[in-house]
This record gives structure tokens, C-alpha cells and sequence, in this order.
């Protein structure tokens, strides 16, 4: 729930205070920073237990309406490949070196391929010179994070780090020593906007370390995913451009601060409920290409669409795309639709597969995870003042 100020006696105080209100919704439109993305091949990222964040983020007051506010003096855009992960522009150090990175809402930590790195995966990557840096800071800290797709370990780091016109000084960032299984993934590194707390390193996350230098006006950041289209793709940090979404933002509150999961009421097909049916959790993930789900329910989904295994996906007659209903994801009791042209994707080959996908997580509760094919089609906003995401149709 957004905080409010209290409550003026005189209309000379509510209309000063008004005035103060619109200035300030004007600074806040002009500190938006929207950076571009691409899209690529994926990173699923097996989940990190969530746990509480304490006394994190005691902000100010501040209000984010409803409409939301345009905003477009910086921009920085993400690109689309292959309507798979969306991948954006960073540099590190003193001279600044660049890197293509997944801007990432299913971890927390920033790393990039290390000149030590002699795996393969890094060969094929930009690898950051540290030596070439003047304001690079090493430490003696070792960290490992195992992925869906691959494992890496690394040593932490401090830089400077620049995403757009956004500067951290000082930023703590993972070097990577070896990584295993991400050789053919076209990016060098990953970008986490997780929370903190389930940080692998241990260092503060960009966001959080930008937030407290002051450079981001406010604990917001966004996502806009193109649809077919390598660019149009876009981030954005500090608050909200409405010009990307139809009507309202509709906003979910996490279930407990400390992740970017919510409650999910049900899933249903033709209408009826197919998974999910006595509500489950949802992982709303920028760096997963899919939705995923667990097996037995994702296999069922597979065979109430029609389709059938070949290697490790399942495919569908083209020309029956247009045949197949939507799929509704009941989030806050709104439904959210995603028709058949949303949920089947083309290979290398135009071959038509399903989106869905089993994960190999080992939970005691039903566990979705909404990637991409989702977020294509609804417009988010990460709420970390209010601990909560905002979704609207995108345009």
C-alpha cells in the first residue's frame, strides 16, 4: 500500500502541498533511465531460498500513480533475439569495457567473464581486463552459483560500473574463474535485480548500491519486451514510461519481501482449471525464456494442447496455432490471458513449440516460473519501495 502523508487543516496548505505533489511527479518523470535489450539465448536460474529482508529499504514517502509517468531524456535500449532472453549493454572500469549481460529478476548478482577464466564458455566471451582498469579494487572472496543452464565460480570484485547514464562507483561484481555449459550462450555475463538477501556473493546488488548513491530517484525498475521485433526492447530504472502499456498497471504484492514471487490463484484452459487449482507461487523471472512449471502438470498442459515430444521440446502443427485457446493465469484474482500465437514459439527450422517447461526444482509446494513468453505480452513493474509488481497489457 503506498504511504500518504497526513492530512492538511487549510486550503492554502492542500494547495501548496498539491503544487509540491505535481513538481514532484515532474522530477520524478525526468529521472527515468531506459535502457535497451536484445534478445538471446536463455539462462533459467534455479531459485535461491527466499528469506526476509529486514529493515531494508526504510525510504521515503513517495507516491507511484496509477497512470504512471512518461519519461524519455535517457535512454539506453535492450535487444530482442530470437524471442528468447533479452540482453542489454554495460561497461565496467576505468576506461570503460562492455559487456552484454541479462538483465536478471531470478538472481541477484552482477558477473562477467575474467581474464583468468580458461573454461571454453569464457573464450567465446568478452572477458574484463582488470589490469587495463585504474579504479579496479580485487578482493579475496570466492563464489560459486549453479544455474539451470550451468554452474560458474569466480572471484568478487569492485569497479565502476555503467548502465546507460547510470553510474556505481565502487561496485562489488563477480569475476568469473571458470563457467561450465553456457559456451554457446551469446552474452558474457548476467545483471541480477533480485533482492539481496539471496545474493551468491554476498555484494550488494547494482540496483540496491544505485539507490543508496542516489542515482535512481526512485526503487522502481521496468521491463517492456518486444514481440518478434530484435529492437524496442527496454529497461527501465527510477519509475514509469506509460507510453509502453494499455490502461492500468494492476499490482501484485509479493509474498514476502525478499523475492519477486507472488501468489497465483490458478491456471485454466477452455475453463477449466488445468494446475495450480488450490493456488500455488509464481517466480515472475526476466531471465527465463519460458513458463515453467512442474512435470506431471506441464505434461498435462502438453497434452491438452495437442502436442508431442521430439528431443526436449513439444511441438504443434502450425497451422493449428490459430485453433488452440488461450491460457489464463489468475494472478490478484485478474486474469491474465495468453493466447495461442503467445505460448507457441518458432525454432531455427519454423517449427512450432509449446513455451511450457519443466523445471527441476524439488519444492514442497507448487512452484511456477513466469519468464519471458509471459512478459512479452504483460508490461512489469518492480516495485521494491512497496514490495510488489505492477503488470498491464503491453502494447
Amino acid at each position: 500500500m503506498l504511504r500518504t502523508q497526513p492530512s492538511l487543516s487549510t486550503w492554502s496548505q492542500e494547495r501548496t502541498m498539491k503544487w509540491l505533489v505535481v513538481l514532484g511527479l515532474v522530477a520524478f518523470s525526468e529521472c527515468i533511465v531506459k535502457i535497451p535489450l536484445r534478445r538471446v539465448n536463455t539462462m533459467r536460474k534455479i531459485l535461491s531460498e527466499k528469506n526476509m529482508l529486514n529493515n531494508f529499504l526504510k525510504e521515503r514517502a513517495y507516491r507511484l500513480s496509477q497512470i504512471s509517468f512518461r519519461g524519455s531524456n535517457l535512454t539506453h535500449p535492450l535487444r530482442n533475439i530470437r524471442d528468447l532472453v533479452y540482453v542489454g549493454r554495460i561497461t565496467i572500469g576505468t576506461p570503460p569495457q562492455e559487456f552484454q549481460v541479462v538483465f536478471d529478476t531470478g538472481s541477484s548478482d552482477l558477473w562477467v567473464p575474467s581474464d583468468f577464466c580458461t573454461s571454453p564458455a569464457c573464450s567465446t566471451h568478452v572477458r574484463f581486463r582488470h589490469l587495463q582498469s585504474s579504479t579496479f579494487r580485487p578482493t579475496n572472496k570466492t563464489f560459486r552459483i549453479t544455474y539451470g543452464s550451468g554452474r560458474m565460480k569466480g572471484v568478487v570484485a569492485h569497479d565502476t560500473v555503467r548502465i546507460g547514464d547510470l553510474v556505481s562507483t565502487d561496485q562489488p561484481f563477480g569475476l568469473s574463474t571458470a563457467e561450465y555449459g553456457f559456451k554457446d550462450m551469446p552474452f558474457d555475463g548476467v545483471l541480477g535485480l533480485n533482492y539481496p538477501n539471496i545474493s551468491s556473493s554476498g555484494a550488494i546488488p547494482i540496483f540496491d548500491k544505485l539507490k543508496n548513491q542516489g542515482a535512481i530517484s526512485e526503487p522502481v525498475f521496468a521491463f517492456y519486451f518486444s514481440k518478434d521485433k530484435r529492437e524496442g526492447s527496454v529497461v527501465m530504472f527510477g519509475g514509469v514510461d506509460h507510453r509502453y502499456y494499455k490502461g492500468e498497471l494492476k499490482w501484485v504484492p509479493l509474498i514476502q519481501a525478499g523475492g519477486w514471487i507472488v501468489h497465483m490463484d490458478r491456471i485454466s484452459f477452455e475453463r477449466k482449471v488445468i494446475a495450480c487449482s488450490g493456488g500455488c507461487e509464481a517466480l515472475v523471472d526476466t531471465g527465463a525464456p519460458l513458463i515453467d512449471g512442474p512435470k506431471p502438470l506441464v505434461d498435462n498442459i502438453q497434452k491438452l494442447i495437442g502436442a508431442t515430444p521430439r528431443g526436449s521440446k513439444y511441438y504443434v502443427s502450425c497451422s493449428a496455432v490459430s485453433t488452440l485457446p488461450s491460457i489464463i493465469f489468475t494472478i490478484n484474482s485478474i486474469n491474465y490471458r495468453l493466447p495461442a500465437r503467445a505460448y507457441i514459439l518458432k525454432d531455427s527450422r519454423g517449427h512450432c513449440y509449446t513455451a511450457f517447461k519443466e523445471h527441476r526444482l524439488s519444492l514442497p509446494k507448487e512452484f511456477w516460473i513466469l519468464g519471458d513468453v509471459f512478459l512479452r505480452r504483460y508490461f512489469s513493474v518492480f516495485d521494491r519501495g512497496n514490495d510488489r509488481i505492477g503488470l498491464a497489457r503491453a502494447v
